[in-house]
């Protein structure tokens, strides 16, 4: 329908974006989208903030940046974060500090696997098992790209099962330097040795066992390679 001569001139599109930025921002925060889920698709962004496909596009690009969200390709959007600590991490925890990422690692994932013993919920166990059983499929596949991320999502779902929303959300922001580690320690190809069970961890959690959760999760870091 054309604009009327009494209607107000639309925002400026630069005000336009700040204001998706900050609409996106609000939903985050707000729990909508929780750190580890997937934002709505562009169309259904558009539909439901009242504004053009351009305007979603440049938003939801400036939160990647921010490091608040994170494009997978071939999956879509998902926020890894709810501040913009991410890509200090990013930066900070790559190349040749595989061994200070691995000792992050156990500053997170050791507590997160006691926790998640004492915490965890029915949906967390269909989340770990589903979680688990993509990891080894992965695996067994051969297929380097997708274990990584499939490992990654099986840590990130102990931690939500630890049910601690800041470590979580700090866990979220380390997100970006474990995939580079697991990359790099990789080597592009999975081979015999490099491959460390995950199951006791997942079943001590299962368990209700946080001092062999904590263990076990310990354990799977000291055989983890320090490239």
């Amino acid at each position: 329908m054309p604009r009327s001569a009494n209607s107000p001139p639309p925002p400026p599109r630069g005000q336009r974006i700040r204001e998706t930025i900050a609409q996106l921002r609000e939903r985050i925060l707000a729990g909508e989208w929780p750190v580890g889920s997937r934002i709505p698709t562009e169309p259904q962004l558009v539909a439901a903030l009242g504004v053009g496909r351009n305007t979603v596009r440049e938003a939801v690009r400036a939160l990647q940046h921010a490091g608040v969200l994170e494009c997978r390709q071939g999956s879509g959007t998902y926020v890894v974060s709810t501040d913009e600590l991410a890509p200090v991490v990013a930066r900070q925890l790559t190349g040749d500090r595989v061994t200070e990422v691995i000792e992050v690692r156990r500053a997170f994932e050791v507590e997160a696997a006691r926790l998640a013993a004492l915490r965890r919920t029915p949906e967390d166990l269909v989340a770990l098992d589903d979680a688990l059983a993509a990891r080894e499929a992965a695996w067994h596949g051969g297929r380097a790209d997708e274990f990584v991320e499939a490992d990654v999502v099986l840590h990130t779902a102990v931690v939500a099962a630890a049910h601690n929303r800041m470590l979580a959300e700090l866990y979220a922001s380390f997100g970006a330097a474990l995939r580079s580690s697991l990359v790099e320690t990789m080597g592009g190809a999975l081979t015999a040795e490099q491959y460390i069970d995950h199951a006791r961890m997942v079943d001590a959690i299962r368990a209700g066992d946080p001092e062999r959760a904590a263990r076990e999760a310990g354990a799977y870091l000291e055989a983890a390679p320090r490239a």
